[in-house]
């Protein structure tokens, strides 16, 4: 074996490890868990048996091994771009949200500072006249 396939191994080893200890400890679903670990099993084959990104570009259509692993690296970049994206959305509403009922919460409170609040450039001048 040379030397980037036993890289290609090491890594795709720790990989697996990392995505079940994180999947385990309930920072990941098991949705994710499934689609890391086809990430990593195919990093290991690929490292192992060059040859086999070779066979599924052929049987895909796509001329070359690198291409077909670098066509489907940029889709998944794309996924989890998209994946991320959504996940500041939904995010962004939650902040929102939350901020909505402490403001609502504030207002409601009979236990609310007035002297803590800033007070309007109208009212001090409005004494002064």
């Amino acid at each position: 074996m040379i030397l980037y396939q036993y890289i290609g191994v090491l890594i795709g080893i720790i990989g697996i490890i990392v995505t079940f200890l994180r999947f385990k400890s309930g920072k990941m679903s098991l949705n994710m868990l499934l689609v890391w670990s086809a990430v990593w099993i195919l990093l290991i084959i690929f490292s192992v048996n060059p040859d086999t990104s070779s066979l599924l570009a052929r049987a895909t259509g796509i001329g070359r091994g690198l291409d077909l692993i670098l066509i489907i690296g940029l889709i998944g970049c794309y996924y989890f771009i998209f994946k991320i994206y959504n996940m500041i959305e939904n995010v962004e509403e939650e902040i929102t949200h939350l901020v909505q009922e402490i403001a609502l919460e504030k207002g409601q409170s009979p236990d609310l500072d007035k002297k803590n609040l800033p007070k309007d450039k109208d009212s001090e001048t409005e004494g002064k006249v």
